[in-house]
């Protein structure tokens, strides 16, 4: 059911994003009076699932998930239709529309991804608000367990003050991909300020790693289960662990040190039970362990026994604008630096590229309209950035001989075209199995 799921959201998500990058190139099209002869969700090779014609237009659903495409009249694109460019040029097609016009219609796709991302985050904003913790309220630091985190300099209880320059004021779900990005962050550690410098290749180490969090909130000891095998059946679910051989335990980290200098001893400890802290004596393992999972405790019972304040901001319709706008422009940003990461050999952040299998996997097993929203104002980002690049067979590649045209006013003759065009198919190509093949070494190797 799980996979289910996580493949219906994927799917909607992809359609949704196809569909209306098409229609931005299909809509402007049609009001410049060019001809579309054909509108595909997916492509159609060989044969499609659905296909109708209405009026000079066929609409269909073609069965292999790559991607969709308008065919426009007079068009030296994917199709490569040599025989139709071959005649000579007619009033409805592309090829005999001034320059601007074909310029508008091939920036059409990308502004509509754009728009449709900046849009998303507006009503997210307005929908959901903001649900954070102010950054002054983690008076003990942050939680960090990550070897990369820990080979670069971070420890466990250092209070984050800025992300290259830019002062952290929330703890939220944008920090640790902040971090990633950074080449510099400054912490507070024993009530000194220091600078952390990020390591080139620090996105080629996390990947060696096991997935999880750079950074999070330091959380107590609250038992989520006893195992069966457990030799501490005196511990209770919901337990909050407050003390262990007569140390204070505030936080998770703080427990586990303890246990790990006491392995294979009976100590005391004291757990916060019913509200009443109750003594008790635990076993520890040969491991340092207790034979229990920690966790159990969501962020209102973190918020009620004192731990943190959970702030949520909701905004007004009006408000959600300059807020999702705000958003939107982070994310941009943001994608524009790991394409920045991807294209330094340095960074080897290219080895992290995937395809639609890394698309696909980052769609949650349980349905979550909010992170739905998220994930697919992401990708429409991040599609319409890939489609801007200059490489002919792409929106940026039609775009780059189109601006040549306008400045110099000579076009490019439909030899070159083509020529360009076979290029740009070739190094799609080559592009989409280096990424799916990431996606396939990954999933051998691990």
């Amino acid at each position: 059911m799980d996979i289910v799921i996580k493949l219906s959201q994927f799917l909607l998500s992809l359609s949704l994003l196809i569909i209306l990058h098409e229609l931005g190139h299909f809509i402007p099209a049609k009001l410049f009076k060019t001809r579309v002869e054909k509108f595909y969700l997916f492509f159609d090779v060989k044969y499609s699932l659905l296909k109708k014609k209405i009026g000079e237009t066929e609409y269909g659903i073609g069965w292999l998930p790559l991607g969709g495409y308008v065919k426009i009249s007079g068009m030296i694109d994917e199709s490569m239709d040599k025989e139709q460019m071959a005649l000579p040029p007619q009033p409805w097609e592309f090829r005999s529309k001034p320059a601007w016009q074909r310029l508008i219609i091939m920036l059409g796709g990308v502004t509509v991804n754009f728009i449709l991302a900046f849009i998303i985050y507006i009503g997210m904003a307005f929908a959901y608000g903001d649900t954070y913790i102010a950054n002054a309220d983690l008076k003990d630091g942050v939680f960090v367990e990550n070897p990369a985190m820990l080979k670069a300099g971070f420890k466990t209880g250092d209070k984050l003050v800025s992300i290259d320059g830019k002062k952290v004021e929330n703890y939220d779900n944008s920090l640790n991909m902040n971090i990633i990005m950074a080449k510099q962050v400054l912490i507070e550690r024993n009530g000194q300020q220091q600078t952390v410098n990020i390591p080139n290749d620090f996105v080629d180490q996390l990947s060696k790693q096991e997935k999880g969090l750079l950074v999070s909130i330091r959380v107590p000891f609250a038992i989520g289960k006893v195992d069966d095998a457990s030799p501490n059946q005196n511990l209770k679910v919901k337990d909050l662990i407050l003390s262990l051989n007569g140390e204070k335990v505030k936080y998770f980290d703080e427990a586990k040190t303890i246990l790990s200098n006491n392995k294979g001893k009976s100590i005391p400890a004291v757990v916060l039970r019913d509200l009443k802290e109750t003594p008790i004596t635990v076993k520890v393992s040969d491991k340092g362990t207790l034979g229990v999972v920690a966790g159990g405790l969501d962020m209102k019972s973190l918020e009620k026994l004192g731990y943190y304040k959970i702030s949520t901001k909701n905004y007004s319709f009006i408000e959600s604008i300059p807020v999702g706008l705000e958003k939107g422009k982070d994310q941009l940003v943001g994608y524009g630096k790991q394409l920045k990461m991807i294209f330094n050999p340095e960074t080897k952040a290219y080895k992290q590229v995937g395809g639609f299998a890394a698309i696909f996997n980052i769609f949650p097993n349980s349905w979550s309209w909010e992170t739905f929203w998220s994930i697919t104002a992401l990708l429409s980002i991040m599609l319409g950035v890939m489609n801007l690049l200059p490489i002919p067979a792409l929106d940026g590649g039609h775009v780059m001989f189109l601006l040549y045209e306008i400045i110099s006013g000579r076009k490019p003759s439909d030899k070159f075209l083509e020529n360009a065009q076979m290029v740009g198919f070739v190094l799609l190509i080559a592009l989409l199995l280096f990424a799916n093949g990431n996606d396939i070494y990954k999933a051998i190797v691990k």
